[in-house]
């Protein structure tokens, strides 16, 4: 069964972006990537599948594409109430959850 708009919704998540709270994914089946920004601001890739746990923290892009299986059933939880709004590149360069993440990784390292 495919999710509704699917075209549309894999082209709204492979969109660079971020959200303004922490994104907590559950795998229960399938696989698929989600791309993480590292610090020199250049792609990295994780494989995400049954069983994983993934958590991308507020302010960090990254985006999610599905693999040649084309499936995925992910549960997204949530600490408080849930936020579903990506801000995208470039708008989200000057967000504060941006900004604050990116200080976090230049003073960490």
């Amino acid at each position: 069964m495919l999710l509704e708009n699917y075209e549309a919704k894999l082209k709204v998540f492979f969109a660079e972006h971020i959200y303004e709270d922490e994104e907590i994914w559950f795998v229960l089946e399938g696989h698929g990537f989600f791309d993480v920004h590292d610090k020199a601001d250049r792609w990295v890739r994780i494989l995400v599948e049954q069983g994983d746990l993934l958590v991308v923290l507020a302010g960090i892009y990254h985006r999610f594409s599905l693999d040649t299986s084309n499936y995925i059933r992910a549960m997204r939880l949530f600490k408080e109430d849930p936020k579903w709004t990506p801000i995208n590149r470039p708008e989200a360069d000057t967000n504060k959850y941006h900004v604050d993440y990116q200080r976090s990784v230049t003073e960490f390292s």
